[in-house]
């Protein structure tokens, strides 16, 4: 990958994009259309089928159909292996321009973008293409008179709406083992992150994806994502974004066919950094890095800085120097380390986070203003606050923007219990020399995923899923199947 390649793929015009539906190119029923702006400069870079609820609901009946006539379900797990790892490797052989199609859509910088779209993407998928055929029912512990098996078996039709921060790796992390186990799925992407994801479906079926085994339909949330997730013949609704479109999800569902939803709900996660870090300047670094990267739009990011007082002081310097060293702009420049924020509208909730902050006695040490505006793009300056007491605002709610909290600490009791004192537990870290310390962190953080002296990087052989208003269920790692599949008991008097 060199910038040369990047700016030829830049400047090619991107044509409109339809809906993919029983393997077909469909344009929305209404005729309607979306314009697609890039946070790059703010102007329109294509358009994609602004989708109705009859569409949704053709794209649900072309998998119901799919799945019960068994061209997917019914292959065996030799041959849907097959077909999996050729779409791993028509990703890869993608990937740049994977990359810059979905930077262009949602503004995340290149040099992470290719490794955490479409590098995660083929890496997630070959894994659950490797895993499918490894995955064995049972044998219970009867009486010698009865043989008492459980199979698993796939659910039959899964519904994934997916957000804009990373929408090829999320969607992978869905996708992957929702297809190795056998069943068929209708994916609706964001409004501000399509594109990529449609180019992904395609290369599906280039790789031999049976029609109507994967769907795409764009659109309004409030329009197609509802329809989905109402639809009576959806079996399964993964979801990852908002605590409130969650909250409307497990209500459609109820007002539906109680069907299963399966949510990852953000998180306000704690960075708890100790006087005895092993290395407190590589930790600014990484601190800061596990925040503004992405420009913060990150859903494990770790947005409060918890730090004892002792250092307190000379931390906040450290993580502001490297805050204000970053290079913030063009995300499709290799230079660049912190791109675009998705949209205005989440640009400007980003800065009403740090109005509310200002009025709540935070101090805003760096950043805190839009900048580059004369670009038409969506930028901010990667912003550090201190003196956030723990029920502040910015303490309290997930802002999704480059956006640091930081709140002083004495002891490890008090550590862990500003770390709880959110309604969210999907992530945090703690840094310390004291392996006791470091374990009794672990248990006594409520979080899905507790990092030890780093922050991030945990890979797909681990699960991802929070606690409390985090969500429910686990993308990654094997677990993560046992969403997709059914347990059913054959119980045998022989």
């Amino acid at each position: 990958m060199d910038q040369t390649q990047i700016d030829t793929l830049r400047a090619q015009d991107v044509a409109p994009f339809t809906h993919l539906i029983d393997g077909n190119q469909v344009a929305a029923s209404s005729g309607e259309t979306m314009d697609i702006l890039s946070p790059i400069d703010g102007q329109v870079l294509t358009q994609v089928a602004k989708g109705t609820a009859a569409d949704m609901n053709a794209a649900v009946a072309a998998a119901r159909a799919a799945f019960e006539d068994g061209r997917w379900s019914g292959q065996g797990p030799s041959a849907r292996k097959k077909v999996l790892l050729k779409w791993a490797d028509l990703i890869d052989a993608h990937a740049l321009e994977l990359a810059v199609l979905g930077v262009r859509d949602n503004g995340t910088e290149i040099g992470m973008a290719i490794k955490a779209e479409p590098g995660s993407a083929s890496g997630t998928i070959r894994y659950y293409a490797e895993a499918l055929d490894k995955v064995y029912g049972e044998v219970a512990p009867t009486n010698p008179d009865i043989l008492g098996m459980i199979h698993k078996e796939p659910v039959g039709v899964v519904g994934a709406i997916i957000p804009w921060n990373f929408p090829m790796m999320i969607g992978a992390w869905k996708l992957g083992p929702a297809l190795a186990m056998g069943n068929s799925v209708v994916m609706k992407p964001s409004e501000t992150a399509s594109l990529s994801l449609l180019r992904m479906a395609e290369l599906a079926h280039e790789a031999g994806l049976p029609d109507g085994v994967l769907n795409v339909v764009t659109g309004e949330g409030a329009v197609v994502g509802k329809a989905l997730a109402l639809s009576m013949d959806v079996d399964v609704l993964v979801f990852t974004g908002s605590g409130g479109t969650g909250r409307r999800l497990m209500e459609y569902s109820a007002r539906s066919n109680m069907k299963r939803v399966y949510l990852e709900l953000g998180g306000k996660s704690p960075n708890i950094i100790f006087a005895d870090a092993p290395n407190l300047d590589e930790a600014a670094k990484v601190a800061a890095m596990g925040i503004f990267r992405n420009s913060g739009q990150v859903c494990v990011a770790g947005s409060r800085l918890l730090v004892e007082t002792s250092i307190h002081d000379e931390f906040v310097t450290a993580v502001v120097k490297a805050a204000e060293g970053l290079r913030v702009g063009d995300p499709l420049s290799l230079e660049t380390q912190v791109g675009a924020i998705n949209s205005e509208t989440q640009l400007l909730q980003n800065l009403a986070f740090v109005e509310t902050a200002q009025s709540e006695s935070g101090n805003i040490v760096t950043g805190g203003q839009r900048i580059l505006e004369n670009t038409g793009g969506y930028y901010m300056a990667p912003t550090v606050v201190t003196d956030v007491t723990r029920d502040a605002t910015i303490a309290q709610k997930e802002v999704f923007g480059p956006v640091l909290a930081v709140t002083a600490f004495d002891t490890d009791a008090e550590a862990i219990s500003l770390a709880n004192s959110t309604i969210y537990g999907l992530a945090g870290a703690v840094w310390t020399s004291n392996l006791s310390r470091a374990h009794a962190m672990v248990r006594a953080v409520k979080t899905g995923v507790m990092h030890v002296n780093t922050y991030g990087g945990a890979d797909g052989t681990v699960p991802l899923g929070g606690v409390g208003q985090s969500g429910n269920g686990h993308d990654k790692s094997l677990h993560a199947l046992d969403k997709y599949v059914n347990l059913k008991t054959a119980w045998i008097k022989l």
